[in-house]
């Protein structure tokens, strides 16, 4: 299907988890189309170890399972969209290339999945107020893409330092994943919805 789309090159094809985390870390891709369910290793799991080694590896998850068990942690573990099996191949190719951009893609059947852990937003709004304005800055720049090498470059603080603003901001919003995190501030207006432009 991928041969149809100039823009799209496919540079490795793994049969398990584990050659999934070997593949990645070896050839650096821009996005990894994860499977679920491997031999091996799950894709959960799989991405946990591609995030922890290769934080600007952006992981698309691909999966015949919308349920919350599958949804929340694959997001838990660092993917950053969530497109079900049975989506069109524009579906497909738009969630790649969003994801490569470092944009959350979630499929609709699925995002009700993760607003259902940021509950009531009218009801848990005024969480955005305990926010300080280093950690609403850190969280813009999370709504755009940024990975936090690229927030410490545009905000001149240190990986360190971002890393303890993102895991303030999560305590502080009561979800536990950045695309949470980040839905949280759409809902309440702080960003902008982008996926609104591309509809």
């Amino acid at each position: 299907m991928f041969q149809n789309h100039a823009e799209i090159e496919v540079v490795g094809v793994a049969t398990n988890g584990k050659k999934a985390v070997d593949l990645a870390l070896s050839l650096r891709p821009d996005v990894v189309l994860m499977n679920m369910v491997m031999p091996e290793m799950d894709g959960v799991e799989a991405t946990r170890q591609i995030k922890a080694a290769a934080p600007e590896i952006n992981v698309l998850m691909f999966s015949g399972i919308g349920s919350n068990d599958k949804v929340v942690p694959s997001l838990n573990a660092g993917a950053i969209g969530y497109i079900l099996k049975d989506a069109s191949e524009n579906e497909l190719t738009q969630a790649i290339q969003q994801v490569a951009a470092g944009k959350i893609w979630l499929h609709q059947d699925v995002i009700s999945l993760v607003l259902k852990q940021i509950k009531d937003p009218e009801e848990k709004e005024h969480l955005i107020n305990t926010l300080t304005e280093r950690e609403l800055d850190v969280l813009r720049y999370m709504a755009l893409g940024y990975g936090n090498r690229e927030i410490a470059k545009q905000m001149t603080i240190s990986i360190t330092t971002v890393h303890s603003h993102v895991s303030h901001i999560l305590t502080k919003l009561e979800v536990s994943s950045r695309t949470a995190a980040v839905i949280y501030a759409m809902r309440v207006g702080l960003v902008k919805d982008t996926s609104d432009e591309d509809a």
